[in-house]
């Protein structure tokens, strides 16, 4: 296990916003085998900048590692700290790819966020890293 991981095993408070959350990262095991990863979660939620409603969401990351792969308790605790944060809602799953991609730089990642309805209305964003990497 990496140094560099400090939240496994440890009790965390969560984080109040994604500007001060960290992602952590440990080193792939197996660096020359392409594989994927799938990473859900049905209970993300992030705030409306306009009526500061809550925005619940499905959100999906799956991604090919390169040399590092994502720590599981800091994206969970990175992905609530999302719960206050206001913003439209391609705004946040382009901004979880940007962190995720910051975090581990993997050879192809995709954040997709299926939003519930408002207005009748249910939004679905993807974002991609690398698409011409994306696995068959």
């Amino acid at each position: 296990m990496s140094n560099d991981i400090s939240m496994l095993g440890r009790h965390t408070a969560f984080f109040t916003s994604p500007d001060e959350a960290k992602l952590e990262a440990f080193p792939n095991r197996t660096p020359g085998r392409p594989y994927v990863v799938r990473l859900e979660t049905d209970e993300f939620s992030s705030l409306c900048p306009v009526t500061g409603q809550p925005d619940s969401c499905h959100m999906s990351i799956t991604y090919s590692p390169a040399d590092q792969c994502v720590e599981t308790k800091s994206l969970k605790y990175y992905l609530a700290s999302f719960r206050n944060y206001p913003a439209f809602n391609e705004q946040v799953v382009n901004r979880i790819l940007d962190d995720l991609v910051a975090a581990v730089q993997p050879a192809w990642m995709k954040v997709e966020g299926r939003f519930g309805a408002r207005g009748g209305i249910r939004l679905t964003c993807t974002a991609e890293h690398h698409p011409e990497n994306r696995p068959l």
